[in-house]
C-alpha cells in the first residue's frame, strides 16, 4: 500500500508568538449571533525559518477577503511533539483551537487522545456545494496518510517532506572532493572527515529537532526498524551500526556538529558546514541565505541498500467544537488548500503539496517546478518514502522523548550508541505493554 502511495503521489502530485494568539475560540456563538466576525485559533509549528512567514502571508489573505471569518495564527515551538503538549494542556482547560497540524508520526496519538472531526463530516453537514471536494482534488491514497487504524479520516494532507542533502560546493570543492556529494552514507562520512581535515570547516550537520524523523531514515536505510510487530526494534546490530557511524563523526573525528537544528542549519547557510541533512521544508530558507553554489541532492543510502526515508510533514485536523467553529474551520481550510495557496505554501517551504493538480496548473506550481532544480531532491526520491513510525497508545509522547534524551547522549560521549539504544528500546517497550 506505502509503494501506491508513493506511486500515486509521484504521478498525481509531483505531474503534483512563540504563542501569539489566544483566547480566539470561546467567543465564537456571540460573535456569529451579532454579525461580527467568528474568530477562531489556527494551530502550527512554523518558525520563521521553515515556513511561518508564508504562514503568517495565508492567514492575512484569507482574513483579508472573509467576510464572516478571522483566523489567528499561534507558533507552537518544539516541533509537532510541542503542539501535542501544549493541546494537552489547552484541552485540560476546556478550550480548544479549530484546526491544528498533526505530524504524521502523531496521529494515532492524536485520533486515540483528542476528539476531532471528520472534515467530510463538516462539508456533508454545513456545505454540500462542496460534497465532492475531497475525491475532486485528492487522489484515494493520498487521502488514506491521514487515516488511522480504525479507518477513521482523521484530517487532509497538508505538507509532505523528505530528508534531503543540502551540500556547499564551494568547500566541497576546496576539499578536492566531487562537488556533486556523497552518494552513500559511506561515502558521506569520508566527505565529512576530509573536509574536517583539509579546511578546518565541519563536514556535516544531521537535523536536531524535537523528533527523531531524520534518525529513522539513517537507522532504517541500514535495516533497521523503529517497530516491529507492535513493539520498538531500533536496537538492532543494522541500527546500533547506523547509530555509531553518525557519533563517530561527533564524538571522534569532530567532522560533524551536535547542536540545535536552528543553529545548524544557520551554521550551513553562514558557510561553516559543508553538508546539511534536513528537510526540504528548508530549501526556501536556505536558497534566501546561502552566499554560496548550493544545492539538494538525493537522500544517502547504505551501500547496497534500499533507502527508507520518513514521510514528514503534517495533516490539518478540524478540533473546533461547535457548530459556528466547524464551520469557519472549514471555509480557512478549503482556502488553504485551493491551487494558488497551495502553491504558495510549496513555493515559501519546500514542502510538496498533496492536492494534485498543484504542480500542472499555470496559477499553481509548474513555472516555479521547472525552474527551481532543488526541488528534484525531494520528488525524485518518492519510491524510498515510508510512514513516520508513530508508538501506539498513551505512551506516544513518552517514547518519542526518550529517544530524544538517548539522542543527546549519545553524542554527548556519555553513552555508546549500542548501549543508549538497548537501553532505551527497553524503556520504550516497557511502556508499550
Amino acid at each position: 500500500m506505502k509503494k501506491n502511495i508513493l506511486k500515486a503521489i509521484a504521478a498525481g502530485v509531483i505531474s503534483t508568538l512563540l504563542l501569539t494568539g489566544c483566547g480566539a475560540s470561546s467567543s465564537a456563538g456571540d460573535s456569529a449571533a451579532n454579525g461580527k466576525k467568528i474568530k477562531i485559533e489556527y494551530w502550527h509549528c512554523n518558525a520563521e525559518t521553515q515556513g511561518g512567514k508564508t504562514v503568517e502571508q495565508l492567514v492575512n489573505e484569507f482574513n483579508a477577503q472573509s467576510k464572516d471569518v478571522e483566523v489567528v495564527a499561534r507558533y507552537n515551538p518544539d516541533m509537532y511533539k510541542g503542539l501535542m503538549q501544549n493541546l494537552q494542556a489547552e484541552v485540560a482547560t476546556g478550550k480548544s483551537p479549530a484546526i491544528v497540524q498533526i505530524g504524521w508520526a502523531f496521529l494515532d496519538y492524536f485520533s486515540n487522545n483528542f476528539s476531532y472531526v471528520e472534515p467530510q463530516k463538516v462539508i456533508d453537514e454545513y456545505f454540500p456545494e462542496d460534497k465532492t471536494f475531497l475525491q475532486d482534488n485528492f487522489l484515494p491514497n493520498v487521502l488514506a496518510l491521514a487515516k488511522n487504524g480504525k479507518g477513521s479520516q482523521v484530517g487532509i494532507p497538508y505538507s509532505l517532506s523528505t530528508p534531503v542533502l543540502y551540500i556547499n560546493r564551494d568547500i566541497l570543492r576546496q576539499a578536492g572532493l566531487d562537488e556533486n556529494g556523497p552518494k552513500t552514507w559511506e561515502e558521506l562520512i569520508v566527505f565529512a572527515n576530509t573536509i574536517k581535515e583539509k579546511t578546518g570547516k565541519y563536514g556535516f550537520y544531521m537535523q536536531e529537532p524535537a523528533d527523531n524523523w531524520a534518525q529513522q531514515a539513517l537507522l532504517e536505510s541500514n535495516g533497521a526498524r523503529m517497530m516491529t510487530n507492535g513493539k520498538a526494534s531500533f536496537a538492532s546490530e543494522e541500527g546500533i551500526q547506523a547509530y555509531e557511524a553518525y557519533a563517530a563523526m561527533v564524538t571522534k573525528t569532530k567532522s560533524a556538529l551536535h547542536i540545535s537544528w536552528g543553529e545548524g542549519v544557520q551554521s550551513f547557510i553562514d558557510g561553516n558546514v559543508a553538508m546539511l541533512y534536513t528537510t526540504i521544508a528548508q530549501r526556501a530558507n536556505i536558497q534566501k541565505g546561502a552566499a554560496f553554489d548550493v544545492a539538494a541532492i538525493n537522500s544517502p543510502a547504505w551501500q547496497g541498500k534500499p533507502k527508507r526515508l520518513p514521510a514528514g510533514g503534517c495533516f490539518l485536523a478540524i478540533t473546533a467544537k461547535t457548530k459556528e467553529e466547524q464551520k469557519a474551520a472549514w471555509e480557512f481550510e478549503k482556502f488553504l488548500y485551493s491551487v494558488e495557496a497551495m502553491a504558495a505554501w510549496t513555493k515559501g517551504t519546500g514542502y510538496v503539496p498533496p492536492r494534485k493538480d498543484v504542480a500542472t496548473a499555470e496559477n499553481g506550481l509548474k513555472s516555479f517546478l521547472a525552474e527551481n532544480k532543488m526541488m528534484a531532491a525531494a520528488t525524485t526520491q518518492m519510491d524510498g518514502v515510508v510512514s513516520w513510525t508513530s508508538f501506539p497508545g498513551d505512551a506516544g509522547l513518552q517514547a518519542e522523548q526518550l529517544l530524544l534524551d538517548v539522542r543527546d547522549r549519545i553524542l554527548n560521549g556519555s553513552i555508546s550508541a549500542r548501549d543508549g539504544l538497548v537501553q532505551t528500546q527497553t524503556k520504550i517497550n516497557e511502556l508499550l505493554k
